[in-house]
Formats: structure tokens, sequence, C-alpha cells
């Protein structure tokens, strides 16, 4: 579950600030606020947990705590659990106005490879004065290699830190605590989930537990299996265009294969990219949108109707008068029921709260047509249960006092046996068949662990509906027993007693962030039909082939691998890939030996039988073959080094590659050297002794710039270059007395070093040896009338190394490239947007704006490069483990380092007449304030009148969040995923009565009749409604503002929603009944919704039009 409502960034809640303290971690984030590692960290080993945790409080006296002037600060290393543990604070805020927070692995760097530990803690700064305002906060973490410190970098506000009245340094001393309870974790590296349990798991792509727990519940109803499995596919269909045969393809490999099945498939007939399976979603979502596309599917074939017959069940709403013989009802379908988890202690208590019955009475009362107001009840009854009972369980609400997400993590009870028919049937409609026993039995829960950002997400299944209940954790899966599926998935605390002696012995308790989200139910009368078989007479025989041959391939890949360990690859290099890859694949070294010829012999084979298989395959008898074994040298190049000797020709292929390569990777790299004759046919090689020395040539044109391989020779060592010169000539086609410089090639990395070879000293003097290589040119012309970009082989070289092609996007565009540009990757900030600005034709460098690419998200990063903060192009270029080669531009009016003195703000202005928003750009100093912001306005458009007064929203998927305040600084106001909107404030809401409402309107449409998610857009606005107001009267005014044809506005239905469930209101309501809250700014989650189809032109100011913003509504789009 991520975010599903915005978070104001000055009112952070706790658990989702849980950040590993670096501020460099750039991969997907599910986050607005930062580096926050992928989802499956925050969660994945919540069960893994083999026995009791230890625990223990760690107290951490700081002393002249506002004296401190480094940026971090670790405490004395701890230990619980056999671990060490320290915590690490930040007293001035890890780039934050908060106090930053983590608790460290102290040992982290002298761990063995892949250590890995879990822990639950809190960290706490303890208030000296009253302890009941000590600051506390709880979390949990699986801590490893790239994750050794995690906790929260918005801890808390330094400036009730500091503030000396507050209690929390008292005498300058700042007292922190942590209590930390560590499990041991099994090793699960060998664990073989079908042997095990007979089921498997599925791999996670990035952040789609969420779907995994969801597709292995669909999976487990074998019902909805052979469903299915009985959707028409035909063997042309491709998987990753169907969905259909894609679910098909994913239910066969759980059903029949060993090992963990992958979903990118399905994901891909889903037309998600890459970035989709890194945004973490909701499961209730995903669940709603994937049985509706199946439904839609199934339509026309031999399962239609298959999803409603599983999961559809029936409401009926009613009112009905005390006083008088009225009552209205409306009949409604669900797919799944939404229970209210805050003040309910189990299932049972959210049923009864469901059809709690409303009284309508004093000015709430019912306008009953011809009887007029009535006294009136008004509630839910069920008429009929589905077969699959789905119930998601509310742990995510909207906190109206704090203004964001909150997670619930309250106790909360399900049982194993469901009885809906209980109390002589009270949740039952007067027209329920009561024939039909509703008696269920829990098949299947789903958990979420984690904060209201992110988490990971697993599922408790039994899919026989026995008493066994199995873990399905992503690939994983593990027998459990009742009491883990059940109990413990009932969220609340748990308490922990302290096993260290010496210590403050009082227990301490943990909220458990791991509880149930989403039930599922199987009615028992309806068990033998859902718990049906399914076999291989249910899966289509095109299917089946194509899944067999998948899988025989796999296992063809399978047993390749398993027997690598008796063969070695050989990788044969020759003259003819040094002439085809230098000056085209390759420029350093000789040759990429991934792209020569190579050869799988048996370990066990003799190498002079190997050299029978060469001459097989080049033509080349034996005889006159000799092979070099190839050396990384102490610079990190790669050379032939020396022949194999006859002693060596004569082991085993097996023997020689262990000799060759102390690293044992199964690969043994030789060059072949073969000698022609003036026949050009091949003889025998010369004898070499250490007097002589194999070197190879590449000839550099700097007309052209070109370098290309042109051959090798053997000289001797006390020979001298000036000797092979008409021989390099000759090699080259140039006149045998042609002048020509001589260049030796060293090495690349980290950097190039290329030397001018000295004609006349020895190569013994000149340290040449075997597989050293000799770069040749003509002379150069002397030094200032060169005519050429790249004078000699060294300058060539270096410009090889370092060049890069960039492709520049405008940022307003980023899909589209809008021109490339070599550059250099040791190029300054200067020397990039100088070139830029070149190609732009622009006089001014410092008007040009760079942003980096996320090379995850294929988009550009949320952040630009801030004026000459990155030393060269590659830093600008560097994604986490990446090179990207894209760069996005702006070009602005003034330059850059003026710009980032002031704050810009894109805000939508709605004139009270006109249609149309006009997007401003206004631009003032960072301590300007909101006041600053409508002055600024006002000068740039046109008001309805001189002495209008303006006002800024914050409007989010089509719901006004917040009215700033004047004095605001709009320093920190984030315009990049939120619209601000201004507008004239209308008079009406200026001379309030005392009984007036101001009310929030929004525009809302519901997606399907079975998928019943309210859906806002368009644009959304208060309304003033007076005492006593009826719906007709609201309704006369809405029109008039909106300017609504009558045709159109007589289909429009109207309701009063909160929490996203509509309650529709008739003509005759009394509308300022249902509003009796006063204070509006906080109550966005009730509003008048008026419902039509959404015809609205989509706006360009669309929140985050540049960025992206991190949460999407989930999508499937095929």
């Amino acid at each position: 579950m991520t975010m599903m409502t915005p978070q104001p960034l000055d009112q952070q809640e706790d658990e989702e600030m849980l950040v590993p303290h670096s501020d460099l971690v750039e991969g997907p984030q599910p986050l607005v606020e930062g580096p926050q590692p992928m989802e499956d960290n925050a969660g994945t080993v919540e069960n893994q947990a083999s026995d009791e945790p230890q625990a223990s409080r760690f107290t951490w006296t700081i002393e002249n705590f506002s004296r401190l002037n480094m940026k971090k600060l670790y405490s004395d290393v701890f230990v619980v659990g056999g671990y060490k543990w320290r915590v690490l604070i930040f007293p001035k805020g890890n780039n934050v106005d908060y106090l930053s927070m983590y608790l460290d692995v102290a040992d982290s760097s002298s761990l063995p490879y892949g250590w890995s530990r879990y822990a639950q803690f809190s960290l706490a700064v303890v208030n000296q004065i009253n302890s009941k305002y000590t600051m506390k906060k709880d979390t949990q973490h699986q801590f490893n290699q790239r994750e050794s410190d995690w906790g929260f970098t918005s801890f808390m506000p330094l400036s009730e830190l500091y503030d000396p009245n507050k209690g929390y340094l008292v005498n300058d001393t700042c007292v922190v605590e942590a209590d930390v309870a560590v499990r041991k974790v099994i090793d699960y590296w060998t664990y073989d989930s079908k042997k095990e349990t007979g089921y498997v798991g599925l791999k996670n792509q990035g952040a789609t537990c969420y779907m995994n727990s969801l597709l292995q519940t669909l999976y487990h109803i074998p019902y909805f299996r052979k469903a299915v499995y009985h959707m028409p596919t035909t063997e042309n269909d491709n998987p990753t265009g169907s969905i259909p045969l894609a679910l098909q393809s994913l239910f066969y490999k759980l059903q029949y294969h060993d090992t963990s099945v992958a979903t990118k498939e399905l994901t891909k007939s889903f037309g998600w990219d890459t970035y989709d399976s890194f945004m973490q979603h909701d499961v209730q979502e995903l669940n709603r949108v994937l049985c509706e596309k199946l439904e839609d599917k199934m339509k026309g074939t031999v399962v239609e109707g298959t999803i409603q017959k599983l999961f559809e069940g029936h409401h009926m709403n009613y009112i009905e008068c005390i006083n008088v013989d009225f009552k209205s009802t409306r009949k409604e379908s669900f797919y799944d029921l939404q229970l209210d988890v805050k003040g309910c202690k189990d299932v049972y208590a959210s049923f009864d709260k469901y059809v709690e019955v409303e009284r309508l009475e004093g000015d709430n009362k019912y306008h009953a047509e011809e009887h007029g107001l009535q006294d009136a009840k008004k509630g839910v009854l069920f008429i009929d249960f589905p077969p699959v009972l789905q119930l998601q369980l509310k742990r995510f609400e909207y906190d109206f006092m704090r203004d964001t997400m909150v997670k619930i993590n309250d106790r909360y009870e399900f049982p194993l046996e469901l009885d809906l028919d209980r109390d002589n049937g009270k949740y039952l409609s007067p027209e329920a068949d009561r024939s039909v026993r509703n008696l269920y039995m829990l098949h299947s829960v789903l958990v979420h662990s984690g904060g209201v950002h992110g988490g990971h997400y697993y599922a408790f299944i039994r899919p026989t509906l026995s008493d066994q209940w199995y873990k399905f954790d992503d690939e994983r899966v593990t027998k459990e027993d009742v009491k883990r599926a059940l109990e413990e998935q009932y969220g609340g605390e748990e308490e922990l007693p302290q096993t260290n002696p010496g210590y403050n012995n009082t227990p301490f308790k943990f909220t458990k962030y791991s509880n149930a989200y989403m039930l599922v139910y199987i009615r028992v009368s309806d068990k033998d039909k859902i718990i049906c078989d399914v076999d291989e007479k249910d899966i289509a025989e095109h299917l089946r082939i194509r899944l067999k041959k998948e899988q025989e391939e796999k296992e063809d890949k399978r047993r390749y691998k398993a027997q690598a360990h008796l063969y070695t690859i050989i990788k044969v290099a020759r003259d003819e890939d040094l002439r085809e890859q230098i000056g085209k694949d390759i420029y350093f070294d000789l040759v990429d030996h991934d792209k020569v010829r190579n050869f799988r012999i048996q370990k066990q084979m003799p190498f002079n039988l190997f050299k029978e298989e060469v001459a097989k395959e080049f033509g080349i008898p034996v005889q006159f073959q000799r092979f070099w074994i190839w050396a990384k040298r102490q610079n990190h190049t790669y050379r032939p080094n020396r022949p194999l000797t006859p002693q060596e020709e004569a082991q085993t292929v097996g023997a020689l590659r262990e000799v060759s390569n102390k690293a044992h990777n199964a690969e043994l790299k030789l060059f072949l050297e073969v000698e022609y004759g003036l026949d050009l046919h091949p003889v025998p090689p010369p004898e070499k002794n250490k007097e002589d020395i194999l070197l190879f040539f590449k000839l550099y044109d700097p007309e052209k710039e070109e370098l290309r391989y042109v051959g090798r020779l053997f000289v001797k060592s006390s020979g001298k270059p000036i000797e092979l010169i008409a021989k390099l000539n000759e090699m080259a086609g140039f006149t045998p007395d042609e002048e020509i410089e001589l260049f030796e090639e060293i090495k690349f990395e980290p950097s190039v070093m290329c030397e001018r070879l000295d004609k006349r000293a020895s190569f013994r003097f000149s340290q040449i040896e075997d597989g050293d290589i000799i770069c040749f040119q003509k002379q150069p012309p002397p030094e200032g009338e060169e005519t050429v970009r790249f004078p000699d082989v060294p300058s060539f070289l270096e410009y090889v190394k370092n060049r890069q092609i960039v492709h520049f996007r405008a940022l307003e565009r980023p899909k589209e490239d809008d021109f490339c540009l070599e550059l250099a990757k040791n190029h300054t900030y200067d020397d990039v947007v100088e070139k830029v600005a070149q190609r732009l034709g622009l006089d001014d460098p410092s008007k040009i704006r760079l942003t980096p690419h996320n090379c995850y998200s294929q988009q550009p990063k949320p952040n630009p490069i801030k004026y000459r903060s990155v030393d060269h192009l590659l830093d600008m270029l560097v994604h986490y483990n990446q090179i990207s080669d894209i760069l996005y531009y702006e070009v602005l009016d003034i330059p850059l380092p003026e710009l980032q003195c002031l704050k810009t703000l894109k805000v939508a202005f709605h004139h009270a007449t006109k249609d149309e928003a006009v997007i401003l750009n206004i631009r003032l100093p960072k301590q300007s304030t909101v006041g600053d912001v409508l002055n600024e306005i006002k000068t740039k458009v046109e008001l309805s009148h001189p002495s209008a007064e303006l006002r800024l929203l914050e409007v989010f998927y089509h719901k006004i969040y917040k009215i700033f305040p004047l004095h605001e600084k709009i320093e920190n106001i984030n315009d990049q995923y939120w619209t601000l909107r201004a507008e004239e404030i209308p008079e009406e809401e200026k001379n309030l009565g005392p009984n007036d409402r101001l009310i929030h309107v929004y525009h809302f449409t519901k997606e399907t009749a079975q998928n019943q998610q309210v859906q806002n857009f368009g644009e959304p606005f208060f309304l003033v409604i007076h005492e006593g107001e009826t719906l007709a009267d609201v309704k006369a005014r809405i029109q008039k503002k909106l300017q609504v044809p009558d045709e159109e506005f007589s289909k429009w239905k109207f309701a009063f929603l909160s929490l996203g469930r509509p309650e529709y209101l008739e003509d005759s309501d009394i509308v300022s009944s249902r509003f009796q809250r006063r204070d509006v700014y906080g109550a966005w989650e009730q509003y008048l919704g008026l419902e039509h189809s959404d015809t609205t032109p989509k706006r360009a100011y669309a929140a985050s039009q540049n960025r992206h913003t991190f949460e999407k509504p989930v999508k499937i789009y095929n």
C-alpha cells in the first residue's frame, strides 16, 4: 500500500521516514520524501524469526549537545543478540530541519559477504522534565551490506529539540534511548519450496510483492484457475500481449514447475513498463482492476460470468420512515467489502458497524415525497453473500488531525469460521434467501508489513481448507501453523522481556507493523464446487505444448549449467579477429574475447586432440598452429604472454586451464599464431627464443581519424625500431622512406597512457616485451601547424577513451531526443553548458539548466543540476551503478545562479468568469510569503474587479487539500506533485452568515457497475450552502455557476461523500444537515459529489507535468 492521499511535506508521519542515513540511494523510489530503498526490505523477514528475540535497552547521554559541531555522531558500541550495534545521529539534521537518528550495525565493514540480521527497535529522545513527552519512534528492518543503518531522517524538529523550555535539552545534555530486539534469521539460500511444501513462489520484479500475494490467492481458488484455463486462447497469441494467455501460462507454471515463477510476461500483458513494476500499488485496487479485465475478456466465452458467480454479492440501501408508511430502497452489487478496523475489535464488530442504523431526525430529517420531512432510519442490509467473500480491512485511513494518511496497526481479530447468519440473520435483508447457509471458512490472509508509504506484502493460504497453512512470500513458500496465520496477523502490540541483566529491566513494547489487510473466506456449502480438481485436461493442448517446450528448453539450459564443471570453454582469438575489431568495436588492447570463436571442450580431452578440432574449424593443419596464453597485466591490460610449451600441449584441457587461469572461471583464452609463406599458405611457426619478442602493430590516420590493426612481427630485443621502418611502411602501404612516428600503447585504465617510442633505443632499453602494442603514424606536423583535430596517437586515444555521445531532450518533452552532442566524459560543467548553448544559438551558457536522467524510470530525475555543483560530465550521467547517455535541458530567462536564489512556483490562475486557466510561473525570493505570490499574480492577470481578493489552494487528484495562509513562507511549498491554484474569493464567501457552511464540491464517476470505486476528475470548488436549503436550490446555483445545459445537467446525480462512500441525495434533502462540521479545511474527504461522465479535456498543468509522480492509480492497459 503506497500513498493514497498526498502528505503535506511539513507534517510527516512517524513511520514513513524510515530511511537509511545515506542520501545517495537513487533506485526506484516509492516515496515522495526522498531516498528509501526498495519496498521488500521493509518487512521481508517478519517471519524468518526462528526463535524468541533477545532484547535490551541502551541509554546514551550526550553532553554539550548544542556545541557539537560535527555533521554526524556515533554512540559507543553495544551488544544485543550477539551483534554489535550503535546509534548514529545528525545533531543538525541530515539535510533537513529535523534531528536525524538511525540504528547502525557497528561492524558492518568487517562482516562476511551476504551477512544479514533482523531487528525490531525503537529510538527515543527522553524528555527530562516530563517523561510522558518523550519522543519515541519504532520500526523494524532487515539489515544487510547495502542497508547497514536504518531509522528516521525526520525524527523530531530541531526547533523543539533545541528549545530549552521543552525539556529535551537540560543543562545542554541530551539523553537518547534505543530499545533493540534481535531475532535470528533462518538461512533460506538452500531452501526448496516445492520439495518442502509442494508449492512454488513468484519472483519479485522490484516492488511487485503486492501483486504476487494476490495472484497466489486467486490461483489457490481452483474454480477461478479452471475458468482462466478455459478462456479461449490460440497458439498464435503472444503471452506478453494477451492477459488470458499470460495468466494461463503463469498458473500452469505455478502448478507444474519446480522452481519459482517469473511474472514479467503477465505485467507486460498489462501494458506495464519496468517503471510500473517498481511502483508499489494497492492490492484491493489491483484485484478490482484485474477481475474487471478478466470479466470483460470472458464475455462471449464458455466461462462468461465466472467472476460474478464467485465474487459478486448484493446489498440493499434503505431509508424507512418511522411515523408514516414510506420506504425507499436501492439494490447494489459488490465484489469485496471494506470493513472498518479503527474502533472494531473483530470482523463481527465491523459487520455490526456496516449495518448500523442511522437516525435521520431534527435538522437531518428525510424528505419522504408527499409526506414531507419525516423522522427516518437509514442503513444497509445484505440480500446475498458470494461463494468467495473478499474482505478488505481498512488499515489505511486519513487522519484529519494530523492531516495525513496513517496506517492503523490496532489489534483486529478474525475467525477461522465466520457465521454471517448469526443473531437470527441480523445482517440479512427481508428478501434474503434464508435457505442459504452463510457459514464461511477462512481461505487466505493477505498481510501488509511496514508503514503507510511502503512495505511488503505476503499471504497465508490454506489451499484445500485443511488445517495446514502455507506462507507465500514472493519466491519462498513455507509451512506455517494456524497461530502464525491468524493470531500473529491480528496486529496490536508485542511485549518483549529484556534479556540483558544489569540494564533497566522493564519490558518494552513494539507495535506490530505486520498485520492482515485482506481476508478471503469460502462458503462451506460451496466448498466442494470451488475447491475442485484442476488437471491437465483443463489446459488447452496448444498451451501444454508451448509450455512443455519452454520447460524442456529451460531444462536443457539447466543441464548445460549442471555439466559445466565437466567442460572448459576455450576462446581462440586470431589475426582475423584483431583486424575485424580494432577501430570498430574496440580501440584499446587487441580483442574482445566475447566475440571470438569459442569451443566447449571436455576437460578430459588432451590438448593435442583439441588442436584437431581447431584444424577442422579454421582449416589450419595442426603442425602450423602455435597457441599463446593471454595474461592480465598489473596495469589491467590483457595481452598474449607466451606460447604454450610442448609439455603443456601434452596435458588435458582441464589441467591446462588450471595452470593458465587461477580464477577458476572455466575459460581458457588463447591466441592462435599462424605464419603464412609467400604463396599465402600456412607454414610452420618460426623458432622463438628468449631474444625474440612478438609485437602487435596499429596504424593511425589523423586525416580520417582512423585506427586499424596492420599485423604482428617478431623482433629481437637488442634490435631498434628504426630497423623496422621499411617493413612498417610496407605494412601501412606507405613509400619505403616515409617518416613515421612510433608510440607504445601502455594502458587505458583508469586513464590513457601512450608514450612516444625512441626509434634509436633498443627494444630491451625501452622495456618492450611479448604482447606489447606499437601504434604508428606518418610524422605529425610541427606544433601549431596542425589542421586536424587529433594530430597524434595519444591525443586520438585520449579522445576515444573520453568521448561520450549525449542525447539532449527538452525538459518539457522528456520522451523525445532533441539533438545529440559528442562530448568528453572529462568535460567540466562549464564546457557542457557552453556546448549546449552553442548548439541552441544562445549567447549566455549560464541560462542553460540541466537535469539528469533516472535509468530505472526512464524519466528526468526530480531535481535539476545546480550551477557548477558537479565537476565533470561523467558525474552528470552516473545514476546508481549505471551510466546514462541522456540529459534534459531548459533555457531559462535569467542566469541559473540568480534563479537558485529565487523560488519558482507554477500556479494555475482560475478567472472568476472565464473557463480556461492561465498557467503562471511566479518567481520570488525564497523568503517571500503566499501574500507576496498573490500580489505578484494580481499584476499579471485580469481580475473581475480591481479590489478582488485572491487565495492560493493546493489541489491534488481533483480535491482541494489546503488553503494557504497569507503569511506562509513559499520556500517549502511543493509544486512538483501538487497543483497550486489561485482564484478570486467570491463575494458570498466573504459574508458567511452564522449558519452558513462552506463545503467542498467535487466531480466524480464510478468506474463500472461492479467496481464501485469513486474516481474524482475535473476542477474541485467551494460552495456556500445556507441553512434549510434543499438540494434542488443548491443544484440550481451549481448549474448556473458551471453553465451546464439543462439536458446534460438532468443526467447528473448528487451525493454526499464521506471517505469515498457516496450517499445519494434527493432534491428535497436539506444539504446543510449533512455537513455538520464547521472546520472545512481538513474536511476534503467530506464533500458534495457531482456524479457524471468525465468529458472534460485534460488540463495541461496536471500535477508534476515534467516530473514523475510516485503514486499512480493501477492501470491495466490491454
